[in-house]
């Protein structure tokens, strides 16, 4: 690998995109970075709160940009200032409720995105994309564990779902008209956790989706209650089953799909990245409990439109292709995601910028 290849990191100021550019720096890659903040802590002076503190873990410099990839001219500008080698795409919203009240915005925001830094891509004559996609491509499940030969595309049962599905597909058709183009999706399954040093870890600003910052805002006082969607699925205990993976395994994931993809040339190429262990909410919700010797007391209610019951990989093409294989525990996950939640009780906010309910 070149040390000084620079990686295009969308969406990097979120979640999954902070975690992966700590072990983008750490790997010797330069990082440039956008996002616009939809969904994700910005402070004083339109700095990225948690990427500020992945300087700190790295000791290295990000190169950050608000910028909005609807904003077409913006990303240009952009693209003219910085040699971009290769792409992360992880700009996207992503909650499978949300996007069944408002499936224009899902559409638009992730599908008008993808096609604008595409573009762009193509006219500054960057071809290698390594795209943030979800297991929920693969929607109600035929068999388990499931492979990346599943059929994609048939039951998906949210809009969030079909915009990755969509985007795939439109991934796909390029890359047999233009063999230029040298394009890894990652298929995710459901990550948790925070990085070890409790600095950086998840903080949305929209009202929670996921289940681990609802979980510890239980415990630590913040909600009274953690709301369990569904208690008749066809499961041991009547939860939902998932594939949960340690953010920390994710991001190197996409390291060892950016090796790939500079050793060799895909044209498209799609993986899996999970543990292959299936655990039910109520499971999760006890280990949290055992490891960081809190309570959680929890509602069952209805089932939430959109949600599958029981979905977890099979990574081992992963694990043969690009040498990767998930490390970290159940436990890690929620002692690592305690850890950021009772270092910072408020995420990356002051009391003055509490989470809002709005949609932009």
């Amino acid at each position: 690998m070149s040390h000084l290849s620079t990686v295009f990191v969308t969406g990097g100021a979120g979640y999954i995109g902070s975690h992966c550019i700590v072990e983008l720096l750490s790997a010797g890659y330069e990082v440039v970075v956008v996002d616009n903040f939809v969904n994700s802590v910005n402070g004083p002076d339109g700095e990225s709160v948690a990427l500020k503190r992945v300087e700190a873990i790295t000791g290295k410099t990000v190169t950050f940009y608000e910028c909005d990839l609807l904003d077409k001219t913006a990303l240009e500008n952009i693209f003219a200032k910085h040699k971009i080698d290769c792409v992360i795409h992880f700009a996207a919203i992503k909650s499978v409720g949300e996007s069944m009240e408002y499936p224009l915005l899902y559409y638009k925001n992730n599908l008008i995105g993808m096609l604008n830094l595409l573009e762009i891509m193509e006219q500054f004559g960057c071809f290698q994309l390594v795209f943030s996609s979800s297991c929920t491509v693969y929607g109600e499940p035929n068999f388990l564990p499931i492979t990346e030969t599943h059929s994609v595309g048939h039951n998906i049962t949210n809009v969030y779902g079909k915009t990755k599905y969509f985007i795939e597909e439109m991934l796909e058709d390029i890359t047999h008209a233009n063999k230029k183009w040298n394009i890894i999706a990652l298929r995710y399954f459901n990550p948790l956790g925070a990085h070890p040093s409790g600095l950086i870890g998840e903080d949305p600003i929209k009202p929670f989706a996921n289940i681990m910052p609802l979980i510890s805002q239980v415990a630590i006082g913040h909600l009274p209650i953690l709301t369990i969607f569904g208690g008749d699925y066809s499961t041991p205990d009547g939860t939902g089953i998932r594939d949960y993976i340690h953010v920390m395994d994710l991001a190197s994931g996409h390291v060892a799909a950016l090796n790939m993809l500079q050793k060799s040339h895909q044209n498209y190429k799609v993986y899996n990245l999970g543990t292959g262990q299936g655990v039910s909410v109520l499971q999760l919700v006890k280990t949290f409990e055992r490891v960081t010797g809190t309570a959680i007391p929890y509602k069952i209610v209805e089932r939430r439109e959109g949600d599958i019951s029981v979905m977890y990989a099979n990574a081992e093409l992963a694990e043969r292709e690009l040498e990767w294989k998930s490390k970290h525990s159940l436990e890690e996950m929620c002692v690592d995601f305690w850890r950021w939640q009772t270092m910072n009780p408020d995420g990356y906010r002051t009391k003055s910028t509490k989470m809002t309910n709005g949609h932009r």
